[in-house]
């Protein structure tokens, strides 16, 4: 019984030629006017170099009167004297091409861009779904022109081929296989070389890649580097270099590609609705359960919005979830515009982790966590997940650092840095494969895209937290007293801490009576003290706190201590209240 062969690798490469003309354009073109509107003025791009503004981009009409990039502005201007000339942006032009690929996700998730001015698509097994490759290639064009921008697209086995192709090239699609005999006729400007490098080819009478190709791959080396042979082996196909997607492609993924556009935001919900209960049945399947969902758009003019909204822990609720998007539609500032209809709606899980089916224990504590829970997703839907926040513990003993503030809609466990089980079982399966063999290498990006959420999650900070069992019964990684013994920590704590008049023994006896607030306070018991050093990374010269738990004669509680030691780190300590306990 033979293997069957893979399916070949198949790249989309689209190359914007005026990107930084037509977006600087677009962002000054007045509201209603058609992109060829009129006869437009000649347009540059100007910025400086060693105190000199030259030309960075020059529109059509400007090269079409000999003002080319790299020229002195003083020179253009002298040759065309009603040149516009604005001021050249690159990094909005890499925000505006993240924009072009984030539009490109429509036709398939891995999309990477090619700065300056191109984007790579991966297509491999895309294109059944359009019709076949070159009515994907047609819509890609079509949807791209009617936004009033200038591309060219070529469809090839490998991602330099097909962008080669694109810039200089003529053929549009070249079938699997047939990069070499479609790439021979390219200039060897298509390898990206350096302008140092491509005059000292020409010079050898090296102008096409044929006349590369055709020349031993030693001899080759030895006179301009082996870099010109490793360009030349992506080129031609001979080595495969994939793709580093702009995000990773989630584990679940729904599309539901309309036969015509819907307007009605009822039908997109009801569209959402079947997305859910199918993405929930493949959950239930595998035993696993949603933490992110994505609920994606598309318009038919290309324009896409997102909906995210996240659960404490993972779901497959298909009702709760479909209740989170609702309400985190009916709170978007800017609500969605359906133009001329949606043809595209997608639902994405990129984050999920295993999930048995739950049991309500006899006290009924499991249903009502589950409700807590569920009442922290709504209130996160619909204010958003830096206006609902939880306290949890971090790793330090300075009281002043000893909780954070994280967003409510993760639990304490993944926001103080224990790996959720996803991150876990990718680690057991990279292990358990065998090495340098395929398993191996999905495991490890499977490894590394779990990280890669657990980091933008919890901010890359923050440690594990024990289990209940191994904490004593605390909860959230907090201090907790011994059974019967009064709180070790106070219910307000202030910040800064406020200062007092204490008397009290030396050299580390207890305050005797202190003032504060101008009202006098008579201590009846102490308790302390407890010594806590200032953490030398963060703050060496800090002096040590002595902190005493003390009851004035009217049976009010608070937290006291002494800042420096005396004798050793000074000789008049101070006193401080840091909190109070009732």
């Amino acid at each position: 019984m033979t293997a069957c062969p893979s399916r070949p690798r198949r790249y989309l490469a689209l190359w914007f030629p005026f990107l930084p003309i037509e977006r600087s354009r677009q962002r000054t073109e007045r509201p209603g006017a058609s992109p060829g509107e009129g006869a437009p003025t000649p347009l540059v791009l100007a910025t400086p170099v060693k105190g000199a503004l030259r030309i960075a981009a020059a529109s059509r009409e400007a090269l079409a009167l000999g003002i080319s990039p790299g020229l002195a502005l003083a020179d253009a201007r002298a040759r065309v004297p009603n040149l516009a000339v604005r001021d050249h942006e690159p990094e909005e032009d890499a925000a505006f091409l993240v924009r072009l690929a984030q539009i490109c996700d429509r036709w398939t998730p891995l999309v990477a861009p090619a700065p300056p001015d191109g984007l790579i698509l991966d297509v491999t097994g895309c294109a059944a779904l359009f019709g076949g490759e070159e009515r994907l290639r047609d819509d890609v064009l079509r949807l791209f022109r009617a936004g009033g921008l200038t591309v060219r697209a070529a469809l090839a086995g490998t991602p330099e081929a097909a962008r080669s192709l694109a810039r200089h090239g003529r053929v549009a699609i070249v079938p699997p296989g047939e990069e070499g005999l479609a790439l021979r006729p390219l200039p060897v400007a298509a390898l990206g070389l350096a302008e140092t490098e491509r005059i000292a080819l020409s010079r050898a009478g090296l102008k096409r890649i044929g006349d590369l190709a055709d020349l031993p791959s030693a001899a080759l080396a030895s006179r301009f580097g082996e870099e010109i042979n490793a360009r030349l082996r992506r080129l031609l196909g001979r080595e495969d270099l994939r793709l580093t997607p702009l995000r990773p492609p989630p584990p679940y993924r729904m599309d539901r590609l309309l036969a015509e556009p819907i307007g009605d935001l009822t039908m997109v919900e009801q569209v959402l609705d079947d997305l859910v209960r199918e993405a929930v049945a493949r959950l239930e399947a595998e035993g696993r359960g949603g933490r992110v969902f994505e609920a994606d758009v598309f318009r038919t003019d290309g324009a896409a919005r997102r909906i995210a909204v996240s659960t404490g822990r993972p779901s497959r609720d298909a009702p709760a979830i479909l209740r989170l998007l609702r309400e985190k539609l009916d709170a978007l500032a800017d609500p969605l515009d359906p133009g001329f209809g949606f043809d595209l709606v997608r639902l994405s899980i990129p984050v999920v982790e295993p999930l048995a089916q739950a049991q309500a224990g006899l006290d009924g504590r499991a249903v009502e966590e589950d409700e807590v829970s569920d009442l922290v997703d709504r209130l996160v839907a619909r204010f958003g997940p830096r206006r609902v926040l939880r306290f949890v513990a971090a790793d330090s003993h300075d009281p002043v650092r000893a909780s954070q503030l994280r967003p409510g809609s993760f639990p304490p466990q993944s926001l103080t840095g224990q790996r959720p089980p996803s991150l876990r079982h990718a680690e057991e399966r990279l292990e358990a494969a065998p090495r340098n063999t395929p398993q191996q290498v999905r495991a490890c990006f499977e490894t590394h895209r779990c990280a890669t959420l657990l980091s933008m999650t919890q901010g890359g900070r923050g440690r594990s937290v024990p289990s209940r069992k191994e904490r004593g019964g605390a909860v959230s990684g907090f201090l907790q007293p011994a059974p019967l013994e009064p709180p070790t920590r106070p219910l307000q704590v202030f910040d800064p801490p406020q200062p007092i008049e204490t008397i009290a023994e030396l050299p580390d006896g207890p305050p005797l009576r202190f003032r504060w607030r101008r009202v006098l306070h008579r201590v009846v018991r102490a308790e302390g003290p407890e010594r806590i050093a200032a953490e030398w990374w963060r703050a060496p010269d800090d002096p040590t706190r002595d902190y005493y738990r003390v009851e004035d004669d009217e049976g009010r509680r608070f937290w006291l201590y002494r800042a420096g030691l005396y004798g050793r780190e000074t000789d008049r300590p101070l006193w401080y209240v840091h909190g109070l306990f009732a």
